[in-house]
């Protein structure tokens, strides 16, 4: 299934990221891997997959982890994020 594109209406020259979901979030996502948002920091993917996907809305609150470039970002959301990188997002990872 390709994955589908939606923009958040939040004007031009937003980059669109490509995330990967781990396959707890798939099933909210239409079954889909890989989707594309349009967003520029880590918060505004999150507040994108929202938008763009509501039923991920619960898991995303929950708590995910998010890992770009093979690097987890701890809890920023002002991380900047552009279409090179690689992004994923998996169940939140917790120290212990």
């Amino acid at each position: 299934m390709a994955s589908e594109h939606i923009t958040t209406g939040q004007g031009a020259g937003i980059p669109r990221l490509t995330v990967h979901l781990w396959s707890g979030l798939r099933r909210f996502a239409e079954g889909q891997e890989v989707v594309e948002v349009e967003a520029s920091t880590t918060g505004t993917m999150i507040a994108a997959l929202k938008a763009s996907y509501p039923a991920l809305t619960p898991a995303l609150d929950a708590g995910v982890s998010v890992a770009v470039d093979g690097r987890i970002i701890a809890a920023s959301l002002d991380e900047p994020l552009a279409p090179e990188n690689e992004i994923y997002l998996m169940q939140r990872l917790r120290g212990g």
